[in-house]
């Protein structure tokens, strides 16, 4: 059965251009901080779709409608939500003066809150204004993109082709995991698989890319395939002379 929500915003503004308590009236009984870490708490239990308004009034104790008078619909109350789990990033330490590890850091980071909370894989990535906390990871990225010799609107583009990279390596990892696919099982059915089509004589860039495995005369990989993946991601996004982190 479908909820009864306001249409739109209310008066068009975002729920972080509108104060938090009114300017007039009682106070209010909870905080967005409080709905927030409600709906957090519910959907890395049951998931997304068990966030409703009626759902969350129960939760926190209201009833329905009095939930309307800190969220004008659950599009609000998703974005509350996400940007609670952004506040779990932590920033000590960030600018070591080697923007790559101060970002792989990040990208650790981030890729952990993805597994935490996997339903945020279901929120669109684009479409609503950053929060408080969401604003807070932009303005650290930034501090330790602050020596990199780039412009301003690159620097904003790098953040967000950065946290793009993450969220997709994090997605295929959920995806797998949540098919009952082991990594490494796979990454060893899909290299049997491929040396069975390379066999055939007609994909040689194939074969010789498949060929040239590890133990084969190559040193083995020292870090984890996220790691490789996103050092290789950052030093082409960074100029070189910023790119100081281990392969």
């Amino acid at each position: 059965m479908s909820e009864q929500q306001p249409a739109g915003r209310r008066g068009g503004a975002s729920i972080w251009t509108r104060p938090e308590r009114a300017a007039r009236g009682p106070a209010p009984e909870h905080s967005r901080a409080e709905i927030a870490a409600a709906g957090v708490t519910l959907a890395d239990a049951r998931g997304l779709t068990a966030v409703t308004m009626r759902s969350m009034a129960a939760a926190i104790g209201t009833a329905p409608a009095s939930l309307y008078r800190y969220v004008a619909t659950r599009e609000e109350l998703v974005e509350l939500m996400a940007d609670q789990v952004n506040g779990e990033f932590r920033y000590s330490g960030l600018v070591s003066g080697d923007p790559v590890a101060d970002l792989l850091g990040l990208a650790e980071q981030g890729r952990a809150i993805y597994h935490r909370h996997p339903w945020l894989l279901d929120i669109p990535a684009t479409g609503n204004l950053p929060g408080p906390h969401a604003v807070a990871f932009i303005e650290h990225t930034l501090a330790a993109l602050a020596a990199v010799p780039l412009p301003a609107q690159a620097k904003l583009e790098t953040i967000g082709l950065f946290s793009g990279a993450v969220r997709l390596f994090a997605q295929a990892e959920i995806t797998q995991q949540r098919a009952g696919l082991d990594t490494a099982q796979w990454q060893e059915s899909l290299g049997g698989y491929l040396l069975q089509i390379a066999a055939d004589g007609q994909h040689p860039h194939l074969a010789a890319a498949l060929a040239a495995q590890p133990g084969d005369g190559g040193p083995a990989p020292q870090q984890p395939l996220f790691h490789r993946a996103m050092t290789r991601i950052l030093t082409g996004l960074l100029p070189a002379t910023s790119a100081h982190a281990d392969g």
